[in-house]
């Protein structure tokens, strides 16, 4: 068994009987008894906590007259945000942009976490991707359920025509499924390939070619964070239209 990081191996030894309890609560045997916290887990712990002083600190540095640099920071992600969100959504799209940001921010912290030595990427292990896919997944249904209604959302479902909606709910229901495993495949493909190919390289040529690699795995990194967040949008602008 690999050796622990030192933030899954912190969070097990002051966390890992708490950990275990919980899960022995609700039967469930942990994989590793003396480590019952994965590294996946810690590493989404670490991204949560990176995050957390992220906002702390522009909350906190917050100056109208003179910005510093963690405020122009948040303030262009907001605002590129923003912008994205109103020329997919449109109007009323601003009740969504702290979701999108959350989710580009997990995701991109995530993403680029494995390219620090030692620590794995999150998003490289197919669970959480599945889990941030899922989130999103059930967000856009609850909006669009909240903006028509039942009656009005379940429209979406039937088609054009009242005659092929028999034919129309069962292959809506297969699309919107889908959509699940399209963000999950699509996000955790490329992470755990681009996680694999820097390591191989590394290991086989440690100084000059793999920096190559790592610069195409930033790439990678930012745009696929992008495009979680830009799905997620398409589906929220699709989940609330009114003229269906």
């Amino acid at each position: 068994m690999h050796e622990l990081d030192p933030t899954t191996a912190a969070l097990n030894k002051y966390f890992g009987n708490l950990a275990t309890q919980v899960l022995h609560a609700v039967h469930v045997q942990p994989y590793n008894p003396r480590a019952p916290i994965t590294e996946t887990f810690a590493m989404e712990i670490l991204v949560l906590g990176l995050l957390l002083v992220f906002f702390l600190l522009v909350r906190f540095s917050l100056n109208v007259e003179n910005p510093g640099p963690i405020q122009q920071i948040a303030e262009m992600i907001h605002g590129f945000v923003s912008d994205q969100a109103d020329s997919i959504i449109g109007p009323g799209s601003q009740r969504y942009v702290m979701f999108a940001t959350c989710v580009l921010l997990f995701v991109l912290v995530s993403n680029l976490l494995g390219m620090v030595p030692g620590f794995l990427a999150p998003t490289s292990i197919a669970t959480v991707p599945l889990g941030v896919a899922l989130l999103c997944w059930f967000y856009y249904h609850y909006h669009g359920l909240r903006e028509l209604g039942p009656v009005g959302y379940s429209k979406q479902f039937l088609g054009p025509v009242w005659w092929i909606a028999p034919m129309m709910v069962p292959i809506e229901i297969i699309s919107h499924l889908a959509r699940i495993l399209s963000l999950t495949v699509r996000l955790f493909a490329n992470m755990f390939a681009g996680e694999m190919v820097t390591l191989v390289f590394f290991s086989l040529i440690p100084i000059g070619i793999p920096l190559v690699f790592m610069a195409l795995h930033l790439g990678v990194a930012v745009i696929q964070a992008y495009i979680f967040m830009l799905l997620t949008m398409i589906y929220v602008s699709q989940a609330v239209a009114h003229d269906h």
